[in-house]
């Protein structure tokens, strides 16, 4: 399985009157944390639109425990669990400094060629790179 980690500070325009993070701006902690996933692959999404593959988000669920505070220093923790086929499945844990789990959260996003706008396969050099982290 392969597991990545990245940070992301709190700013005050994502609050509310409570200073707790409002919920509707988890869905772009996740996909930060995916793009920044990517990139420790060596992958885009720029990349690859450029090579005529999209990345839909196709299902989205979030369980919030704690709520994450304005100034919080996040630790958003991303597991990929099995080899991406024409799917990949993103599992999420968001920490706060104290290390309290405050969200837990799973994405689904299918590859999809811009072309003929049908699912399809993975690039294979994406998938050797992601393999990589795989035990048999």
């Amino acid at each position: 399985m392969y597991i990545f980690e990245t940070n992301i500070r709190v700013r005050y325009a994502e609050t509310d009157q409570m200073a707790y993070v409002y919920y509707g701006n988890y869905p772009m902690y996740l996909e930060v944390a995916r793009v920044e996933m990517l990139r420790s692959l060596g992958f885009t999404y720029k990349g690859f639109e450029e090579i005529g593959i999209m990345l839909p988000v196709v299902d989205l669920f979030i369980k919030y425990f704690k709520p994450a505070l304005y100034d919080d220093l996040l630790r958003i923790k991303i597991t990929v669990k099995k080899i991406p086929s024409s799917k990949i499945v993103f599992d999420y844990e968001i920490y706060n400094e104290k290390n309290d789990l405050l969200t837990t959260a799973i994405t689904t996003l299918v590859f999809i060629s811009k072309e003929t706008r049908k699912i399809c396969r993975p690039p294979e050099i994406f998938i050797e790179s992601i393999s990589k982290h795989y035990t048999s």
